[in-house]
């Protein structure tokens, strides 16, 4: 009976091992609070979408060796890390101004910068979508509508967020439909539009560079400028590490200005043109009406921070020859 028994529990054991190695990419929805992402066994990123947030957001990001490149703060509380920006939280999507409404500085500490209107709104979750794990992907969908106080809701964005199992890189491919359930006009600024804030060691002030697909290097030559995409290179616990977003060729308006700066906020600006460009006679800003949709997608790599930047000019073609 021994043999017997000890058959099933091996048996068992490698059934157990066999599922195990099957989900690969490990994405599950944690209550009400947030979805967790795992990749070969190890944690990955977090997507927070509980009612107590203002907005969505994924952190923290890390490199396939489990490197952080995202800021912990605000979401921790590290006395190390800059407090400024508190609406800067790992990776998320807002506007300054839709309509007259602030999606972007949403959370309470936050004070409107410039001209954006003091009125904050907030991206609500309408529905969890699909949560799928798989061997070499696993994505995530989700509904939210952009809400504002005195007008409603505004806006129904509908996300899917891909993620994959690769050997030294972190891929995240990030698909979005805007449904307009109002009249509504993204205004011309430069808050927004789909944002990183990194790891303040790896910012340019601390060391790092930015590289757009133009070659141009440096926030005074990358911020505000069109690209097809920007890499941004820092050194985290004596490791070289980067990030690099590339933008769609199908997005509106690409290739898109970039919102990148210095002290560590990454992000693409597909609508604002007066604040980048004062004296460009460009029309910035888009209005959708009631029913109109737009799409944006995103796809974000983190790798080694010695990938030449041929090798990113390389994946960003391979992406774009996919593109749809």
């Amino acid at each position: 009976m021994k043999p017997a028994r000890f058959s099933v529990c091996l048996a068992s054991l490698f059934l157990s091992s066999a599922v195990c190695v099957v989900a690969q990419v490990d994405i599950k929805a944690v209550g009400d609070d947030h979805v967790s992402i795992s990749i070969g066994g190890k944690p990955f990123s977090d997507f927070y979408i509980g009612s107590e947030y203002q907005k969505p957001y994924l952190a923290p990001l890390r490199t396939a060796s489990g490197l952080v490149v995202t800021r912990k703060w605000p979401m921790e509380q590290v006395e190390s890390d800059s407090h400024d920006h508190p609406h800067h939280k790992g990776l998320w999507i807002g506007y300054g101004d839709v309509s007259g409404v602030n999606f972007w500085e949403v959370e309470a500490a936050s004070v409107p910068s410039g001209t954006n209107p003091k009125v904050k709104g907030k991206v609500a979750l309408a529905q969890l979508g699909e949560v799928t794990s798989g061997k070499k992907s696993g994505s995530v969908t989700a509904t939210f509508v952009w809400r504002a106080p005195d007008k409603g809701d505004m806006l129904e964005e509908k996300r899917t967020m891909t993620f994959y199992d690769e050997q030294d890189v972190r891929t995240i491919d990030v698909d979005v439909t805007f449904t307009a359930k109002q009249d509504v006009k993204f205004a011309d600024t430069k808050e927004g539009f789909f944002a990183i804030r990194l790891a303040d060691a790896q910012t340019e002030k601390n060391g790092g560079i930015m590289t757009n697909s133009e070659g141009a290097q440096t926030e005074k030559n990358v911020w505000g400028k069109r690209a097809d995409w920007v890499d941004y290179d820092g050194t985290l616990e004596g490791h070289k590490v980067g990030i690099v977003i590339f933008d769609n060729p199908h997005n509106f308006n690409h290739p898109p200005r970039w919102h990148s700066r210095a002290y560590g906020l990454f992000a693409v600006n597909p609508f604002g043109v007066k604040d980048f460009d004062p004296h460009s006679t460009e029309g910035g800003g888009h209005a959708l009406s009631t029913g109109d949709s737009m799409r944006f997608r995103y796809r974000v790599v983190i790798h080694p921070g010695d990938v030449p930047k041929k090798k990113i000019a390389d994946w960003y073609s391979d992406y774009a020859k996919k593109a749809k």
